[in-house]
C-alpha cells in the first residue's frame, strides 16, 4: 500500500508540472519582458501601485494576461523589485490564473454563465478589498531596488529577454514552483482514491470550508478549475466550494504563500492570507443561495475533485509495475501544448545551468549591456523603445491566447470526428469489460462534448438549447455509463447502456452537422 501512495505522489507531481509547463513558460516571459524591455519605471506605470485603482489596474491585467498560479511566481518576483506594494501585487497574481480567453470560453458555455460572471465580479471584489485592506495596515511595502542597465537596441534586447528566462527558472523561482507543485502531492498523500466524491453538497454548510483545506494546497489550472466547476454545476454541488476552489485552488498554491513568506515575514504573510480567508470565505457563503441553479437536481456523487486524491486505490498493483503504469497514463493524457511547454521550459533550464557554469569566467550581462558604436546603427535604422517593444510582446501573448482558442476548439466537424474517436474506444472497452480502458476514455469524451460547445459558440456567438440539450444528454449517457462500470454491473446492463450512449452520440452528431 505505502509503494502505491508513493507512485501516486510522483505520478500527481508530475501530472500537474506538464500543465503548468506552457503557463511557467509565458510568466517567464513576461517576466523576461518586463526586466529587460518595459523597465521598473514603466511596469510601475502599467501596474501602478498603493492604491485602490492600481489593484482594479492590476485585476484587469491579471484577467487580459493568459497564466496559472506557478506561472505567476517568476512575475510577482519582478513585481517586487519594481517597487509594487504587496496589495497591487496579489491583486495580479490571483487575477491572472482565474480566467484566461480559453477557460472563460469555457465557462460562458456552462448552463449558467450568468455564475461565470459573477464570480469574475467576485474576484475583483476579493482582490479590491483584500489589497486596500492590507496596503492601509501595511502601507510601506515597496522595495527600492536600482533600475538595470538598459539593453542596447538590436537583438541584444531579445536576447537580454531570454537570459532572464534562463537565469529565472534556475533561480529561486524554480524552487517556489517547485514548492508549489509539491502541495497536489501531499495532498494525493492525505487524501485516498474516491474520497471526494461525495463531498462538497450544496446542502452541507462546511463544503466551502472544507474546499478552503483542500484548495490552498492544490494546484490547478485555469481550465482544469473551470471544468471543475462545470462538474459542480452540473451535479448540484455547493456554489461557494466552487468559489473557493476557483479562487484558492486556479488563484493560490504553497510555493505563492512560501514566496510572500520568504520576502515579507510571516507576520504579514499571515494577515494577508488571514484578510483573503475572511473574504473569500464569506463572499462564498453569501453567494450560496442566490447563484445555486433550482434547475438541477443534485447527484450523489462526483469524479471533480478525484484529480487531488490519491490514483491508485489500496490494494491496486499494475501488472508491469507502477513506473509502467505510470509512464502510460503521462503519455495518454498529456496534450500537445503540454509537451511543447515541457520543452521549452526543458531548454531553459539547460540554458540557465549553461550561464550559471559560464559565469566562473565571464557573464553575458557584460556583453549584453555594453552600447552599440554609433557607426553599426544604419541611416534608416529606426531603434524602437523598449517599452514599446514590451506593450508588443505583451499584446502577441494576449493575442496567441485569443488565436489559440481557435485552435483548441476546433470547427463541429473537427470536433466531432474527434469526439466519435474517443467515444469508440470508451464503448469498445466497456462492451469488452476492459473498465480500465473505458475509464480512461469516458473523460476524453466529456471533454471533447464540452469543447464542441465552445467551439460553436467561439464561431456563431451562441449555443441554442437544443443544441446544449443535445450535448447534455450525451454527457448524462457517459456519466450513467461510468457509474455502471464502477459498479462492474452484468454485460448486460452495459450493452443497453453502451446502446443507449451510442444512439446519444448519433443525436448530437446530427444536430451539431446539419440542424
Amino acid at each position: 500500500m505505502a509503494e502505491a501512495v508513493l507512485w501516486g505522489f510522483v505520478l500527481r507531481i508530475v501530472q500537474s508540472a506538464l500543465q503548468a509547463a506552457p503557463f511557467i513558460f509565458t510568466g517567464l516571459c513576461i517576466a523576461g519582458i518586463l526586466h529587460r524591455l518595459m523597465g521598473r519605471q514603466y511596469t510601475r506605470w502599467l501596474f501602478g501601485s498603493n492604491s485602490f485603482a492600481s489593484l482594479a489596474q492590476s485585476w484587469f491585467l491579471g484577467m487580459l494576461l493568459p497564466g496559472c498560479s506557478l506561472g505567476t511566481i517568476p512575475i510577482v518576483r519582478q513585481l517586487r523589485v519594481s517597487a509594487i506594494s504587496v496589495g497591487t501585487i496579489f491583486a495580479f497574481a490571483l487575477s491572472s490564473p482565474l480566467f484566461d480567453p480559453l477557460s472563460l470560453l469555457y465557462g460562458l458555455t456552462l448552463s449558467k454563465p450568468l455564475t461565470i460572471v459573477a464570480f469574475a465580479f467576485c474576484s475583483l471584489i476579493v482582490v479590491t478589498l483584500s489589497g486596500s485592506i492590507f496596503d492601509a495596515m501595511f502601507p510601506n511595502t515597496e522595495v527600492d531596488t536600482p533600475e538595470p542597465p538598459p539593453s542596447p537596441f538590436g537583438i541584444k534586447r531579445l536576447l537580454a529577454v531570454l537570459v532572464v528566462m534562463s537565469r529565472e527558472i534556475v533561480s529561486v523561482s524554480g524552487v517556489y514552483i517547485l514548492i508549489g507543485l509539491l502541495g497536489t502531492g501531499l495532498l494525493s498523500l492525505m487524501l485516498p482514491a474516491g474520497s471526494l466524491q461525495r463531498t462538497m453538497a450544496h446542502d452541507n454548510p462546511w463544503s466551502p470550508l472544507m474546499m478552503t483545506g483542500i484548495a490552498i494546497p492544490a494546484y490547478a489550472t485555469p481550465m482544469m478549475a473551470m471544468g471543475q466547476l462545470g462538474s459542480m454545476f452540473q451535479h448540484g454541488n455547493s456554489v461557494g466550494a466552487a468559489f473557493i476552489l476557483l479562487v484558492f485552488g486556479a488563484g493560490m498554491n504553497l510555493g505563492l504563500l512560501a514566496w510572500m513568506t520568504t520576502n515579507y515575514g510571516l507576520k504579514r504573510a499571515g494577515v494577508w492570507v488571514g484578510i483573503m480567508l475572511l473574504v473569500v470565505v464569506g463572499l462564498s457563503y453569501g453567494i450560496e443561495r442566490p447563484l445555486y441553479p433550482k434547475d438541477i437536481e443534485p447527484a450523489d456523487h462526483t469524479h471533480a475533485f478525484d484529480t487531488y486524491c490519491q490514483p491508485f486505490h489500496a490494494g491496486y498493483r499494475p501488472s508491469g509495475g507502477f513506473a509502467a503504469e505510470i509512464w502510460r497514463r503521462i503519455r495518454l493524457e498529456t496534450q500537445l501544448h503540454e509537451m511543447v511547454g515541457a520543452a521549452m521550459i526543458g531548454v531553459l533550464i539547460c540554458l540557465g545551468l549553461g550561464l550559471k557554469r559560464l559565469d566562473r569566467r565571464w557573464r553575458i550581462e557584460d556583453w549584453l549591456n555594453r552600447p552599440a558604436p554609433e557607426s553599426a546603427r544604419g541611416a534608416w535604422d529606426i531603434v524602437v523603445p523598449g517599452p514599446v517593444l514590451a506593450g508588443v510582446g505583451l499584446l502577441t501573448i494576449v493575442a496567441g491566447s485569443i488565436v489559440g482558442c481557435f485552435a483548441y476548439y476546433p470547427p463541429a466537424d473537427e470536433t466531432l470526428d474527434e469526439l466519435n474517436v474517443a467515444k469508440t474506444e470508451a464503448l469498445q472497452g466497456a462492451l469488452s469489460r476492459n473498465f480500465s480502458h473505458a475509464l480512461h476514455w469516458i473523460p476524453i469524451c466529456q471533454g471533447w462534448n464540452r469543447r464542441l460547445e465552445v467551439g460553436t459558440f467561439l464561431r456563431k456567438g451562441q449555443v441554442s438549447e437544443y443544441h446544449r440539450m443535445k450535448a447534455r444528454i450525451f454527457r448524462d449517457r457517459l456519466e450513467e455509463l461510468d457509474h455502471i462500470i464502477e459498479n462492474e454491473d452484468d454485460s448486460e446492463v452495459i450493452r443497453r447502456q453502451v446502446a443507449a450512449t451510442s444512439m446519444a452520440f448519433g443525436r448530437l452528431s446530427r444536430a451539431f452537422r446539419e440542424e
